[in-house]
């Protein structure tokens, strides 16, 4: 396998804001903690130290090894979870919504990014343990994200009239979906069938895929998890402290120029329970659950966080606050709209007293199978090429390979000369004629630049072979115009190669921030 490296700059898929935070750009250095280098973790060790609750480790330990009695983990896993009772031991983390079968390739990426990182902290800092994190967005309640995946340009949907927090969702029906998908799924069919709920499969499936590199995965909907972010519930709820910091936050990137993605309300809380993960808004003195007859008075309120804290669910703005809370964590590794939000919320921690982590972008990749390759190889085209849209590839292949000059510069060039001295001797006979001789020299132009679109035309009709080429690569590594690690599902390539995520593993740099394209030669 081969890699080469693009720059995302060069791929144009990614915002400004983003690309500015990587580079990084000096005005956003207000709104982080740390850039993301294997150097700048000693100062985040030393914070997390002294800002995590020794405790909680223990509580932390308690609930990992409950959930995973469900089922058989990995010796590397087991040993992960007892060495987090260590005051020497931290995590790096991601998270993602629940997927059926993973969903988009970069569901993958974002695992590699920590389990890779977590042993480069491991070289460079050998007297702490690292250990590699996947958060589940089990109380997340966007079921339409979450149902469907594509495999070998098929959709696969799992319906279900389920609702509430997903995670809980049983998993009735996806072991019959599983039926209907080609080539070895067996991890699938297995999680699907010996699971009850959709959380259980998910950690089961990771396990299977990642156990030997001891990826711990988390659950937060966790009635002692959600004891230890009392405080902040409380605090959130009763003065609302949160909401001004943010939109001071947000109004500062506004003026930089940068699209802000998240907001904050009053309260950041949803109810959870059966079938239900609504807002929760005060009215008065009563907090009413939005479109539910659920209502709670103050006192009542106040009991339900001391006694079933895992009755209520952070939203956007504060779920990032109760993972580190939680975790002795020193990096979270996201996507860029993941990281970009996250840029909105330092505020919010600052207030809270918790270490804010610092923000890894996920690895981001393509990968070219043989044929794929053995295509792009004959097309004469240079890597980062391939991000430009169908056309301009055509136009821009036309013009490099032609053996005839097909462009009009020079044309255009001696003309515009010419028509400048006409409009001069025009004018000095009558200054009103200079506005129709520059139209003139404009139509001219105009006419120019039709030719130039006949001559490139032409060109093309003889090279129909070779535009059918990198149409086809165009059309395999961007499936509907868009990047193949957002849409593709892994087993793309794993049902191929059993050694594909190995590969990743090998290949993929977490702080080398660039596109990374791995390539099959044989």
């Amino acid at each position: 396998m081969q890699l080469n490296k693009v720059s995302l700059a060069d791929t144009h898929a990614f915002s400004r804001f983003f690309l500015d935070y990587i580079e990084p750009k000096e005005s956003l250095k207000p709104y982080y903690n740390r850039y993301p280098s294997p150097e700048n973790f000693a100062g985040q060790i030393e914070e997390k130290s002294e800002s995590y609750r020794s405790p909680h480790r223990a509580v932390l330990v308690d609930v990992l090894q409950e959930q995973y009695n469900s089922i058989t983990a990995s010796s590397h896993v087991t040993n992960n979870i007892l060495l987090l009772k260590n005051e020497k031991t931290f995590t790096v983390t991601t998270g993602h919504q629940l997927n059926i079968f993973t969903g988009p390739l970069y569901f993958i990426y974002k695992i590699i990014t920590v389990i890779n990182a977590c042993k480069q902290l491991k070289t460079q800092y050998p007297e702490y343990d690292f250990v590699p994190v996947f958060w589940m967005a089990s109380e997340d309640h966007d079921y339409e994200e979450i149902k469907y995946f594509r495999l070998y340009g098929k959709k696969y949907v799992w319906e279900t009239s389920q609702s509430g927090a997903v995670g809980r969702f049983n998993t009735k029906g996806l072991d019959t979906l599983a039926g209907e998908v080609p080539g070895d799924v067996k991890i699938f069919e297995d999680a699907y069938s010996k699971s009850s709920t959709l959380s259980h499969a998910v950690r089961y499936y990771i396990n299977e895929l990642f156990g030997d590199q001891g990826l711990v995965v988390l659950d937060g909907d966790a009635h002692a998890l959600k004891m230890l972010f009392r405080s902040a519930m409380l605090k959130d709820i009763f003065e609302q402290p949160n909401k001004g910091i943010v939109d001071a936050t947000n109004s500062g990137l506004e003026e930089l120029g940068y699209k802000v993605q998240v907001f904050c309300r009053e309260i950041n809380f949803f109810f959870l329970d059966s079938g239900v993960r609504n807002r929760i808004e005060k009215h008065g003195d009563e907090f009413r659950v939005v479109d539910t007859n659920v209502s709670f008075s103050a006192d009542g309120m106040k009991k339900l966080v001391e006694e079933r804290p895992e009755k209520l669910s952070p939203n956007v703005i504060l779920r990032p606050l109760y993972q580190e809370t939680i975790l002795p964590n020193l990096a979270y590794v996201g996507g860029p709209a993941e990281v970009i939000y996250w840029l909105q919320l330092n505020g919010v921690f600052n207030r809270a007293g918790v270490s804010f982590p610092i923000l890894m972008p996920r690895n981001f990749g393509m990968i070219m199978d043989h044929e794929v390759n053995r295509k792009f190889s004959k097309t004469g085209l240079e890597l980062k090429d391939l991000f430009e849209e169908k056309n301009y590839l055509f136009n821009h292949w036309v013009l490099k390979h032609a053996a005839r000059n097909l462009t009009v510069g020079s044309e255009r060039a001696e003309i515009g000369k010419i028509f400048d001295q006409l409009r001069e001797r025009a004018s000095s006979l009558d200054k009103s004629l200079a506005p129709f001789v520059a139209a003139e020299g404009q139509r001219a132009l105009n006419s120019l630049e039709k030719i130039e679109r006949n001559l490139i035309r032409a060109e093309k009709r003889l090279h129909d072979d070779k535009f059918r080429q990198i149409e086809y690569v165009k059309d395999a590594l961007f499936p509907g115009e868009g990047l193949q690690e957002r849409s593709e599902n892994f087993l793309t390539f794993y049902q191929q190669d059993p050694h594909f995520i190995k590969k990743l593993l090998d290949n993929f740099d977490p702080f080398d921030f660039q596109f990374n394209i791995l390539r099959y030669t044989h």
